[in-house]
């Protein structure tokens, strides 16, 4: 029987519009010219010409501290300049080394100095350094010296250093707590210097959870702004940003030009579109290089992501769904005929995404990987389709009801599998088998996306036909307040973040480059979900992220 679409009742939701028009529908030498005018120089040749100068003037530097003990710490904090900088991509076998090094020559014993810094990144690089070192930062009385309490940089780094902390790990409870406290309270006081902003910024988003895009663009002016800075280093960061960024501007453009011609915006009116959106959210998943392909993949799958939620959420009738969720379990247009014209286009859609990239993995030897990811669409689409029966019936579910399919619609599980579909030679059959699992690390990952997520969504939400929110769940089975549930979930949120520090020191089962990309997606929900829906109505500050990393040159 096919489906009427006349007087169909459909919950829609009121999406605001994309706010960019079709300005990256073009990139042409104009652009490329401005970053090389940018750059101060005539052509691309001779920016990579110096850019590799510098990086054999660094790389000898890195190398030429390791074998001198008393040169330790200022390489220390040379690693951690390169990685802020967000230059780190360009010496990563000599920071692997490095840091290779410092752990077989010190174990948990460093005493060169910095000691929050080098406990930060060798946890940050999978080292399971020990955090009792930070025992000796509190007198006979159980409470921090007091000379740590005016020293602002000493603060700013332990600061950093409590958001490596694993589950139990009190020493870090108490640090951060105090660190906490003492630099909102001289934040208050202090007048507006750069170390003011510098703590301000830090009280707002700790390092662990930045994007490292977004910390580079924010770091590099501070960075200069030190009387001590490496000048070298300085301007390849600069000249590396916008080399990277004119790459960037490249696959972006790409991407726009595959959904345009869908012109979802026309076709999809009930959806948001937000094509853009999600090719900085892939770029907060990985930023270098090599992982061109894979961001530009992970860019459609997003914004195919957001339109199934739409979908789902916001326009299909329960028949409908079943159709479609059918379709895809089949991978077969057969049962299409019936559905509305908006969702016979959103399956052309998903199918030409997985068509485009079975041709870069034919040539990658590894088309095969894409069967992975069609099984965790399948499971995703099956998550919505529960959903839809439960609101299609009023049916608030149980706490664990809502979690076992809701950790999938969050989205992130298939994501994650998604991210690693074109990253080369390091992703095997054996990586996505783990994902599958839904290891520790995954799941925390997908708590933490799935609680953020809801925080922010949950009212707005409700006031549609919309399926009962984690947050309903929680105050129907245990007669809490919602305020009580909000409170809960950001701990939950902060016990995901230590969850995750401690697999990404303990999991054997996979290599570091795979573990970051659960790391990254992290970090992209407190950027695009924190406090409030930036991703959905665009704000002002999701604006300036995306202007400043694919529109916006640094000059030289």
């Amino acid at each position: 029987m096919s489906v009427k679409q006349e007087d169909v009742k459909r919950p829609f939701a009121n999406f605001s519009p994309s706010v960019w028009g079709d300005q990256f529908l073009v990139y042409h030498e104009v652009i490329h010219a401005f970053i090389l005018y940018a750059m101060k120089q005539e052509d691309q040749s001779g920016v990579e010409k110096e850019v590799e100068d510098l990086k054999e003037e660094v790389r000898k530097e890195i190398l030429g501290a390791l074998n001198i003990p008393t040169q330790h710490t200022n390489l220390l904090k040379l690693v951690d300049a390169v990685e802020r900088l967000g230059i780190d991509y360009y010496f990563q076998e000599e920071i692997n080394q490095v840091l290779q090094h410092f752990y077989d020559a010190y174990g948990d014993h460093w005493n060169c100095g910095a000691t929050p810094v080098w406990f930060r990144i060798m946890r940050q690089h999978g080292f399971f350094v020990s955090s009792d070192i930070f025992n000796g930062y509190k007198g006979e009385d159980g409470e921090f010296k007091e000379p740590l309490e005016n020293d602002i940089e000493g603060l700013l780094e332990l600061y950093e250093a409590t958001y490596l902390r694993v589950p139990g790990e009190v020493i870090l409870d108490d640090a951060l707590a105090f660190t906490r406290g003492r630099l909102d309270d001289i934040s208050k006081v202090t007048n507006p210097t750069i170390v003011s902003k510098q703590i301000q910024e830090a009280l707002k988003q700790p390092l662990h959870k930045r994007v490292p895009r977004l910390e580079a663009l924010r770091y590099i002016p501070f960075y200069q702004q030190q009387t001590s800075h490496n000048k070298s280093l300085l301007k390849l960061a600069k000249l590396g940003f916008n080399l990277l960024q004119s790459l960037h501007k490249k696959e972006l453009n790409q991407v726009y030009k595959w959904w345009k011609k869908f012109d979802v915006p026309t076709n999809l009116p009930y959806a948001r579109n937000r094509l853009v959106e999600c090719y900085f959210w892939s770029l907060c998943v990985y930023f270098e290089p090599q992982y061109s392909q894979s961001r530009m993949f992970l860019a459609k799958y997003l914004s195919l992501e957001t339109l199934l939620d739409d979908t789902y959420d916001a326009y299909g009738t329960l028949e409908e769904l079943e159709i479609f969720t059918k379709a895809v379990n089949r991978w077969s247009v057969t049962c299409l005929e019936d559905l509305p014209e908006s969702m016979k286009l959103l399956y052309r859609m998903i199918a030409d995404m997985y068509e485009d990239m079975e041709k870069v993995l034919m040539k990658m030897g590894k088309a095969h990987h894409l069967n992975f990811s069609k099984e965790a669409m399948v499971e995703y689409i099956g998550s919505y389709m529960k959903e839809a029966r439960w609101a299609n019936d009023g049916y608030v579910p149980t706490v664990e009801e809502h979690k076992e399919v809701t950790i999938v619609s969050s989205g992130y599980k298939n994501t994650l599998i998604a991210s690693f579909v074109a990253m080369g030679d390091i992703i095997t059959d054996e990586t996505f088998k783990w994902a599958r699992t839904m290891p520790h690390i995954a799941r925390s990952c997908c708590v933490l996306c799935r609680a953020m997520d809801d925080i922010v969504g949950h009212k707005e939400e409700q006031e549609r036909m919309h399926v009962a929110s984690s947050i309903q769940c929680y105050m129907k089975e245990y007669d809490v307040t919602e305020q009580h549930v909000f409170d809960l979930f950001n701990e939950k949120v902060e016990e995901a973040w230590k969850e995750m520090n401690h697999e990404s020191l303990t999991c054997k089962d996979v290599e570091m480059p795979i573990i970051m990309r659960v790391i990254n997606l992290a970090r992209a929900m407190d950027v695009l979900y924190k406090n409030k829906d930036h991703f959905k109505y665009v704000s002002e500050e999701l604006i300036n992220h995306i202007k400043s990393l694919v529109v916006d040159a640094i000059v030289i």
